[in-house]
């Protein structure tokens, strides 16, 4: 898992190089940075990418380098699990078929 902060820091003290584009799986843009080093285009590029990191949220960062969902967001396991455990609760009686229908569409709009 990749984290920000080591991204950050690689991008500051060795973006001209494209070494945080190595870390964060971009290794098409790190092999361009590594072309276009000595043009120093490279190393403005990154000292703006050093702040666009700093200043982005953990969930984004998350989302677009750790391929994981943000907010709300359920594997399918955990929904499934939460679906027979909600039904079980209609079943039983604990909850009314609207309360089922709506915590039901809650759990499907979050996966």
């Amino acid at each position: 898992m990749r984290n920000k902060t080591i991204a950050a820091l690689l991008c500051f003290f060795l973006g001209g190089v494209g070494i945080h584009k190595f870390y964060l799986g971009q290794n098409l843009l790190g092999i361009l940075y590594i072309l276009f080093c000595w043009t120093l285009i490279p190393s403005l590029i990154a000292f703006v990418e050093f702040f666009l990191l700093i200043f982005m949220p953990d969930d984004e960062f998350n989302m677009k380098f750790n391929k994981t969902k943000s907010g709300g967001a359920i594997s399918a396991k955990d929904a499934t699990s939460a679906l027979a455990d909600l039904k079980k609760l209609y079943d039983s009686g604990v909850i009314t078929a609207e309360e089922y229908e709506e915590k039901r569409q809650k759990l499907l709009k979050s996966f």
